[in-house]
């Protein structure tokens, strides 16, 4: 599965966009390269009921924002991306690959 296909099943679950929970996660103080992932997956395991491979995603875009590593764009391995920039805003408004 794809980074951006976990961001896509989590919004599917959730009703909510990327973007939306950096927001709340801001607000709980869940933000910045030095967050450790084990609350912040404890609080969306409680809240959301997401496990912990859909929890890491979000912890990587709360620490690190929408960019991933390149090493998997392009490739035709099972995490591979089609860019290295993550969509946050929700599938609706992600802009169409031409």
């Amino acid at each position: 599965m794809s980074f951006q296909a976990y961001l896509d099943t989590i919004e599917d679950k959730t009703g909510l966009t990327p973007r939306q929970f950096i927001a709340l996660a801001q607000e709980r103080g869940f933000e910045g390269p030095g967050q450790k992932a084990g609350p912040i997956l404890e609080w969306l395991k409680e809240e959301y009921g997401l496990g912990r491979g859909h929890g890491m995603a979000l912890v990587h875009v709360f620490k690190n924002g929408a960019k991933i590593d390149g090493k998997h764009v392009g490739t035709t391995g099972s995490h591979r991306d089609e860019s290295d920039t993550l969509w946050l805003d929700g599938k609706k408004t992600r802009p169409s690959a031409s």
